[in-house]
């Protein structure tokens, strides 16, 4: 019986290590082709502090107008909200499949989310060869306003909930075992 459980538990962790990362390689490409399309390179342009919301560390959030300077087609810029916003809907869909509860559905979300950021990373550097490093500065979303940083911190961050999220789900399958 235990030996089911474990089981069962790998093969929901596996299946959404799967999906994750291959839904990070799908988001890349979509990332390749807005460039190519919008004939944008890596966000590079230095953050001007009047255009900033919030500074925490890492992370500048800022106002929602810096949007169209970032993808100046405001359509283009409509869509790319909206698939943002299905992105999450899409990583929150798996984790609600996967989790038995509210507590577990969270866990899994974060577990998804982390290993989808950073193989996104992963994936760009081996396609586009960016970024270059892990202080390279990247728009990480645009809803509700754009956040800005070094691509440093959504890596860290997602490794903080990959972790976390494992430790936790292992835990509570150990409890039901």
């Amino acid at each position: 019986m235990i030996n089911d459980i474990l089981l069962k538990m790998k093969s929901s962790i596996f299946k959404v290590l799967i999906f994750s990362i291959a839904f990070a390689f799908v988001e890349a490409a979509v990332v390749v082709y807005l460039r190519n399309l919008l004939q944008a390179g890596a966000f590079d342009n230095a953050i001007n502090s009047k255009e900033t919301l919030l500074l925490i560390p890492g992370i500048a959030f800022l106002d929602p107008r810096t949007a169209v300077k970032i993808i100046s087609n405001t359509q283009i810029l409509s869509i790319e909200r909206y698939r943002e916003f299905a992105t999450l809907i899409m990583l929150a869909s798996v984790a609600w499949i996967s989790g038995k509860n509210f507590k577990q559905q969270i866990a899994y979300f974060f577990f998804a989310f982390g290993v989808w950021d950073i193989f996104y990373y992963v994936f760009l550097r081996l396609t586009i060869g960016w970024p270059k490093g892990l202080s390279d500065l990247d728009i990480f979303f645009l809803l509700p306003v754009p956040w800005v940083g070094p691509v440093i911190v959504p890596i860290a961050i997602s490794l903080i909930l990959i972790l976390l999220s494992a430790a936790y789900l292992q835990r509570v399958n150990r409890k039901q075992a």
